[in-house]
Formats: C-alpha cells, structure tokens, sequence
C-alpha cells in the first residue's frame, strides 16, 4: 500500500460512498434516472455525472469542450457553470451508459489510489484553475461524493449511511463553516457563545465563541447562559447546512432558544455548499 496514511481515511469513505451509488443505481429504470433530487437543479442522472466528471477529472482527464445551454435557471455563477459541464454533457446518456460510465471510472480511480505515492502536501489542479494540496483535495471529493451519495438516497427513498466513514468527515467539513456562519454572516454579538446540539447517527455539542474582535472559534466546551442555542438532528442539521432545505421547511426539526434576531440570522445563514 503506498497511499501516505494522512489520506486513507478519505480514500476509505470515498471508496464506501462510491460503491453505495453504484448500488443505488444500478437497478434502477430509465424514468428513475429523471428523478428529482434534494440538490437544487439537478436530477439523479445530474447526480451520477457530476459524480463521474470529479472523479474523471481527480484522474487526470482533460474537460469536456461543451457549451452550456442558456436556460438552466439554476446555473447563477462561475463555479456553477464549471460543475454544471460535466453533468450537462451527459444529459440524454441512457441507463446502460451512465452505469457502465460510472463502473468505468470507479475501477480507474480504485487503480489509482492503489498506486498513489504522492505526498499530501503536494499541489494539485482544483475547480476553475485553482490549486490545493492532495489531501485537502481528497478530503473535499470524499465530503462531496458522501452529500450526493444523501441526495440520491433521498430522491429514491433509501434512507442509510448517516454515519458511514463519509459522515463523519463531512461532519468536520460543516464545523470548520460554523465560525464563519456566526461571527460573520449572522454578525453575532461580540464576546458571546452559540450552542449547537446534534443528536442521531452522528452526535456532537460544539460551542462557536466570539471574541471582543468579533472573530469565531470553535470549541467543545459548553457555555453557560449562551446567545442563541440550537438542536436538531444530524440529517438535518447536513440538509441545512448543504443548502437542501429552508429553516422554514424543518422548522419542527430545529428548537432555537435565545435572541429571535440572532436564531433566525443563525439559520438563514446556515449553509455553507449547493
């Protein structure tokens, strides 16, 4: 085994997301593939090719030369435009095509993760030009396969897998946004404390401090007489924080206490990806 230690965990909960998603499709009809899905825009069949192309691209392949229709409502940035040419050029693929593509590319990714000697601090092609380190580029892949792996779960009424190998790292992935949700976006109070309270397959309390500054910290301890104090369960806590739902739409889902000001910026800011 010559992956470095520091990214076989991301391997591993690639690994287990991408074999969940070829299960969940693989017996599924040609109409089911038009299914819609939780991710805004986009379908099951969007799903399974925004799936392929990262890992098409995580494999070294050149882009697709393709030229975006200009009604897709959905596409309103950059970053969304360059996501979206990977799905849009797989849109009229049929059933057979998209399995045979996805089990294509997974035994190509399987084979190079396998012969993977690279260091995790090494320097590697990121969305739109950009560049990030090996590890922080596996970590993100295996946070995102798992979210998807949520949506096509949740279009086809296969609910699992909440807390896989992939759970918990896009558990860490969600945490590292908080401080920025509550100090920044939510603009609350300085020197106070936010309680965030998480129970199901995944449970945690963590604690989002503000300092005098106004900068966030994350911290484990609890805090006594906080601003604002939110729980919720751990599926809904990712829907949120991945842009699937609205506060006003698990509203029965979340008890917020403190400042009706600062919940309700708390929540309207909550995600953090689409």
């Amino acid at each position: 085994m010559s992956l470095h230690p520091t990214l076989q965990p991301y391997a591993d909960a690639w690994t287990h997301s991408i074999e969940a998603i070829s299960e969940l499709v693989e017996p599924l009809a040609e109409a089911d593939w038009n299914g819609r899905t939780p991710c805004p825009g986009w379908s099951v069949r969007d799903i399974v090719s925004h799936v392929i192309g990262l890992d098409c691209e995580m494999y070294g392949d050149p882009r697709p030369i393709h030229t975006l229709p200009r009604d897709l409502f959905h596409v309103t940035n950059d970053l969304q435009r360059y996501m979206e040419m990977q799905v849009d050029v797989r849109r009229h693929h049929t059933a057979p095509e998209m399995t045979s593509e996805l089990e294509y590319t997974v035994i190509r990714r399987n084979r190079q993760l396998r012969n993977e000697s690279r260091q995790p601090t090494t320097m590697v092609r990121g969305p739109l030009g950009t560049e990030l380190t090996l590890e922080e580029s596996m970590r993100l892949h295996a946070f995102n396969v798992w979210v998807h792996e949520q949506d096509l779960r949740a279009a086809l009424g296969r609910p699992g897998n909440l807390d896989s190998p992939g759970a918990h790292i896009a558990r860490d992935a969600l945490l590292a946004e908080l401080p920025a949700v509550v100090a920044e976006k939510a603009d609350a109070p300085r020197s106070s404390a936010v309680v965030f309270d998480v129970h199901g397959p995944i449970e945690f309390l963590r604690t989002i401090r503000v300092d005098i500054q106004g900068r966030g910290t994350l911290e484990t301890a609890p805090a006594l007489g906080p601003a604002a104090a939110f729980t919720l369960d751990w599926e809904t806590y990712v829907r949120l924080a991945c842009g699937r739902v609205t506060a006003e739409a698990v509203a029965d889902r979340v008890k917020a206490e403190g400042e009706p000001e600062l919940t309700a910026a708390v929540l309207r800011n909550f995600a953090v990806t689409r």
